[in-house]
């Protein structure tokens, strides 16, 4: 398929409303898989089956110029919308295309009398033109998903009231409230106390994520629970959907090299064999003592309808227009079908460690208390944490002491060291070993050997204990690990700023041998180039798409995790794992590699049958039935091998 597939390339780009409304010569409609669209069809099969009967029963009536005009007729529902295109290329100087062939093939069956043939043909490529448009919206109908997802209206809150305007008209700063089942039209900051949100169509995770207040809220999300009132922080042409909705429409624009070269390759092979046409009707003359005409434009015919690239040609961008939307529909936007390829390619992996395989956020993994109970010791800790807006400080304020709590007074930062201040009229020194040691403190040894981060807090001049800080790691971080290697990623590296110890000590737990700690941005990013310095390296990189953006735009195939919230990540990534798992980065090297595995073996079914075909038809072993099988038949079979991907199991 020449011309016709790539209006199905660039419908994809359009508006959804747009979404069916364009014609090329086949009348779809607005709906592809209404019954009208197969009304044609199903008045040419009903007059060819009726031909087909009267012929065999040899009726009296059914002869002559009766037989041509029936014929004709069952002939023109399916084949006058393809000879309406062919001339209308033709006049636009674009001659060999699919409908040219099949125009030439099938006249020229009515030429030589085979009319039942020529509808047979002409019914064939139809029934097949309308399975192959079938196949592409059903491959699309995860993008097409994702589209559905665009809210369009916004209540804003205006004079006193919440009125019903375009979101694209709401400026950032302003109120919107979004009710129960309405979808969030604008990213936002949460007003309410709470929400419950479903983040399904975006992240493909179908569990309610609940929201705090003052944290984001994102445009796509359908609200759960109640009534809420969110700021917003961005114009709704810069928020996360609608960036993340021009990146998805967009991303057949970077088709793949396959994909380019069959295109080019079409192009060629068109042309060539219509003049090898022209050569097997007339060059036998030359060389064969019975040669008769009509039996020699026969075989050319057959030949003409065997050489039609259809196979090719729909079903390679319907393969990777397949693992685009398995992709989506999983939560993994790739931007574009040449990602898909490159995927297949990784050998090695560069990960960030914080944001990344871990949840990047402090949790107290330790409390250890000298002379003091639990409960109060953290009583005095926290009292002095409360005047600290450091993220460990936070941490420490989750947790849970029964009872009263304790006030801090005079409350100091000594810069780089911790908080020095007065608890109940006790002095409390909070924060590191040189806080410990410039105040003559004596720490216990067993704090020497915590990799961790840790707070030491001292009570009157003595050491009273140690609370250990942690970063959680994912819940599916080891997986990932483990499935990576069992996928053939054997080369894992984890790069991170956070001190070399820590990074270690999770490399450690994740069995990664190679990692390194206290690197700055640039610092990674000439890892990866000491690494490229390998020509046979391809290399993908994981970051969370912000500080870690020059890595991203340097590797292979950069993948952003938790891209949703992240607009770095939507413009430097070439992957975005909407979720923050890790093991999505697993699922998109299988969907990477089955795609291709798929596209390939359509190539191979395609090449293979008509090479056997065209061979036979120039020797005169194949009829027009066989030609049929080897054109609109063989796209059919790659298209169903395409469809396959819609329904496999990634995990």
């Amino acid at each position: 398929m020449l011309k016709k597939k790539k209006v199905e390339l660039k419908d994809l780009k359009g508006n959804s409303e747009n979404e069916h409304s364009h014609d090329d010569g086949h009348n779809h409609g607005s709906e592809p898989n209404s019954f009208k669209t197969y009304i044609p069809a199903i008045i040419s099969f009903t007059m060819l089956i009726i031909g087909i009967a009267l012929d065999y029963f040899d009726v009296a009536f059914f002869k002559d110029w009766v037989r041509i005009v029936w014929y004709g007729i069952a002939y023109l529902p399916v084949g006058f919308p393809v000879l309406k295109e062919g001339w209308k290329n033709i006049t636009k100087g674009d001659v060999f295309t699919e409908f040219f062939l099949m125009s030439i093939a099938t006249i020229g069956a009515f030429i030589i009398g085979e009319y039942p043939e020529g509808v047979a043909v002409m019914l064939f490529y139809a029934v097949g033109e309308l399975f192959q448009n079938a196949a592409v919206n059903r491959a699309k109908s995860n993008i097409k998903a994702l589209l559905d997802v665009r809210p369009n209206e916004a209540l804003v809150y205006r004079n006193n009231d919440f009125l019903s305007v375009n979101p694209e008209t709401v400026e950032i700063g302003e109120k919107i409230q979004v009710r129960v089942g309405e979808k969030v039209p604008l990213d936002g900051i949460l007003l309410s106390d709470k929400g419950s949100f479903n983040t399904a169509a975006l992240t493909g995770e179908s569990k309610p994520d609940t929201i705090a207040k003052g944290e984001k809220v994102f445009a796509g999300s359908i609200n759960m629970d109640g009534v809420v009132e969110i700021e917003t922080t961005k114009e709704f042409k810069d928020s996360s959907i609608a960036r993340i909705l021009d990146m998805v429409q967009n991303a057949t624009a970077r088709k793949s090299k396959t994909e380019l070269f069959i295109r080019q390759f079409a192009r060629i092979y068109t042309p060539i064999v219509v003049f090898l046409a022209i050569g097997v009707t007339f060059l036998p003359y030359f060389f064969v003592d019975d040669y008769v005409f009509k039996d020699w434009l026969y075989r050319a015919l057959i030949f003409l309808v065997i050489s039609c690239p259809c196979a090719l040609v729909i079903s390679i961008p319907l393969g990777y227009f397949g693992g685009l939307g398995a992709a989506s529909k999983n939560g993994i936007l790739f931007k574009g079908a040449s990602f898909l390829d490159a995927m297949t390619k990784i050998n090695t992996l560069v990960m960030d460690k914080t944001g990344t395989v871990t949840k990047g956020v402090f949790k107290i993994k330790e409390v250890k208390a000298i002379d003091l109970a639990e409960t109060e010791f953290m009583k005095y800790l926290m009292a002095m944490e409360e005047q600290s807006t450091h993220p460990i400080a936070k941490a420490i304020l989750e947790y849970k002491a029964d009872g009263e709590d304790f006030d801090a007074t005079e409350v100091s930062e000594i810069a780089g060291k911790g908080l020095k201040g007065i608890v109940n009229g006790k002095i409390v020194l909070v924060g590191n070993k040189a806080l410990m040691t410039a105040n003559n403190i004596q720490v216990s040894e067993e704090t020497e050997n915590i990799v961790e981060s840790i707070v030491l807090v001292a009570i009157e001049g003595k050491f009273a204990g140690y609370v250990v800080i942690a970063d959680e790691l994912k819940e599916d971080a080891k997986e990932t690990i483990t499935n990576l290697h069992k996928v053939g990623i054997a080369n894992i590296m984890m790069l991170s700023g956070d001190k070399n110890s820590i990074t270690q000590k999770v490399a450690s737990e994740l069995n990664i041998e190679k990692a390194k700690g206290g690197l700055l941005p640039e610092d990674k990013l000439n890892e990866v180039e000491i690494l490229k310095q390998n020509p046979d390296n391809k290399i993908a990189f994981i970051g969370d798409g912000i500080n870690d953006a020059p890595v991203l735009a340097a590797s292979d195939v950069g993948i952003a995790m938790g891209g949703l919230g992240s607009d770095v990540a939507i413009e430097t990534a070439d992957v975005i794992i909407q979720t923050d798992q890790p093991s999505k980065v697993v699922r998109a090297i299988k969907i990477g590699r089955s795609t291709r595995k798929i596209v390939w073996q359509n190539i191979g079914l395609a090449f293979g049958v008509k090479v056997i075909v065209l061979i036979l038809g120039a020797g005169g072993l194949a009829t027009m039935w066989e030609a049929v099988f080897a054109d609109v038949g063989v796209a059919l079979l790659a298209i169903l091998n395409a469809v396959r991907l819609q329904k496999m199991n990634w995990d």
